[in-house]
């Protein structure tokens, strides 16, 4: 299983050259398996809210349709994964990557991001290059 990180479902969706060959490679491996943490919806709304993503629809249009169109499924965020989150070591501060981090872990996933600080906590499993 693939738990997409906000980045990497944004290429998927709008610019494919901005993946990597093993990025592509693991998705097509990984086509019915593909997964997004639901913090991927907040994040992609604040990132438009602040304009450091610039499209001319709804945030959560295109988030809705970026998982309809290539298959993607939402895992919730429960008191478990939050839980987890907040027991991670302190590496970096970013809560949306530390509750992807937690949800990969609490599902057996593998994170596709080309985020250097990720992969080094421990029992996480990335791919990207």
């Amino acid at each position: 299983m693939l738990l997409l990180d906000t980045h990497a479902l944004i290429w998927l969706a709008t610019d494919l050259s901005q993946l990597t060959d093993a990025a592509k490679s693991a998705i097509r491996f990984h086509v019915s398996e593909l997964h997004v943490s639901a913090i991927t919806a907040l994040e992609i709304s604040l990132l438009t809210k602040c304009g450091k993503l610039k499209w001319g629809r709804r945030p959560l249009s295109f988030f809705e349709q970026a998982l309809k169109q290539h298959g993607v499924k939402e895992v919730p965020i429960d008191s478990g994964i939050a839980w987890r989150s907040a027991q991670l070591p302190p590496l970096h501060r970013d809560p949306f990557d530390r509750i992807i981090i937690a949800t990969a872990q609490a599902h057996g996933m593998t994170i596709l991001t080309k985020d250097r600080t990720i992969p080094t906590y421990p029992k996480t499993k990335v791919v990207w290059e």
